[in-house]
């Protein structure tokens, strides 16, 4: 069961775009992640690499949790606003709620439930 100031924490490398490392400080070596009802990604350096992926992709990216964060022993319920500027100028805005278990004091299994149409970029502005 993870303490709040640990979660904190975790939000906190999240808000500051620090996603990679944010993977490699709070979640188990045989962490999984899963988009809505999609496999399953396994392993934390399988995890790190896949969004490492995404970030070379984002131009610049704003992270934000949207409190309040639920606690519940070992589960964790985050709501995230990520606003993505890809390099080709286009956008999106991504809203998800990440449901976490923690094993002790890391992340052992996380899925995101998401609108899967946010993930279409909007086009930049014409003669941007």
């Amino acid at each position: 069961m993870p303490t709040l100031e640990t979660v904190e924490r975790f939000i906190a490398r999240v808000e500051q775009n620090a996603h990679t490392e944010a993977i490699e400080e709070f979640y188990t070596p045989d962490a999984t992640m899963q988009e809505n009802q999609a496999p399953p990604r396994r392993g934390r350096d399988v995890l790190v690499a896949g969004e490492a992926k995404v970030m070379a992709r984002a131009k610049s990216l704003t992270s934000e949790c949207v409190r309040p964060v639920f606690i519940n022993g070992d589960k964790v319920v985050i709501r995230w606003i990520f606003n993505f500027t890809w390099a080709d100028g286009s956008t999106t805005r991504m809203e998800e709620l990440a449901y976490q278990r923690w094993q002790g004091e890391r992340i052992a299994e996380e899925t995101f439930f998401y609108d899967p149409a946010q993930r279409t970029p909007v086009p930049p502005p014409a003669g941007a």
